[in-house]
């Protein structure tokens, strides 16, 4: 017998995996680091075109994975497509949205669209999942994608760390109430990611300089830099990590 303690182990082999904002961005890679690491990956969006060439990109690598249109800010939706679908040992609570502005600019529209997305649909998902887990016995982990604004504030975002803040604070609840059944429950927390949909944002020279002095790496985030921490925290190799943040940052938060 070797004196040595087994590796760790990142491959997901034999289990089902939920990835939400799945057609582009964070979501589609990590429906990609997930079915690399062996899961059968199911991919929502609202669009179905990004999904389908997601699942095509995903099939050509010889991952296993399928797709389904969803809204899910649609509660009656999600319980429909999930309960059939399920069970799922992995989820990603990705979708998201933000909508920055001074508070005193922020219509009623926006903190239902924020918080219907950022938040509710973050508990229709997770709620549909873990009664398909719990039904069937089965242990799990969960993996909010918050932000680093769940953690910190900044001027522009208060509906945005609202809504981030809440889900930190779901994160830790449920890590407690899931925890005897084997269900862990943690969140991702990236700083600005370098994506199609933040490169307007960017092309602004002093956001961009604002940005990067305040990121102690002094650059912006990629979106393969999100997958590996996805991964861990979907595997086994985590098996003692629940109702944590996982600091994505460049050192953002570490001031």
């Amino acid at each position: 017998m070797s004196l040595l303690p087994p590796a760790p182990s990142f491959r997901l082999d034999g289990r089902r995996a939920l990835v939400t904002g799945a057609g582009r961005g964070i979501g589609l890679a990590a429906a990609a680091a997930l079915a690399r690491a062996g899961a059968d990956v199911l991919l929502v969006s609202r669009t179905e075109a990004e999904l389908q060439e997601a699942c095509e990109a995903i099939r050509a690598e010889g991952g296993r994975c399928s797709h389904a249109v969803l809204d899910v800010t649609e509660a009656r939706a999600v319980d429909r497509l999930l309960g059939d679908a399920g069970p799922f040992q992995v989820l990603v609570n990705n979708a998201g949205l933000n909508r920055p502005k001074l508070l005193v600019d922020v219509q009623d529209e926006d903190i239902d669209a924020v918080l219907d997305l950022n938040v509710k649909a973050a508990f229709y998902v997770t709620r549909a999942v873990t009664r398909g887990l719990l039904a069937h016995g089965l242990p799990g982990s969960i993996v909010n994608v918050s932000s680093q604004m769940g953690v910190v504030g900044s001027p522009r975002r208060t509906l945005y760390c609202a809504s981030k803040h809440a889900l930190e604070g779901m994160t830790k609840a449920l890590a407690w109430e899931l925890g005897e059944h084997g269900i862990r429950v943690n969140t991702v927390c990236p700083t600005f990611i370098e994506t199609a949909l933040t490169a307007g944002m960017f092309k602004d020279d002093a956001f961009r300089a604002w940005v990067l002095e305040r990121i102690a790496l002094r650059r912006l985030g990629r979106v393969d830099e999100v997958m590996g921490a996805i991964l861990f925290l979907a595997s086994d190799a985590s098996s003692l990590v629940t109702g944590s943040a996982l600091m994505l940052d460049g050192g953002w938060s570490a001031a």
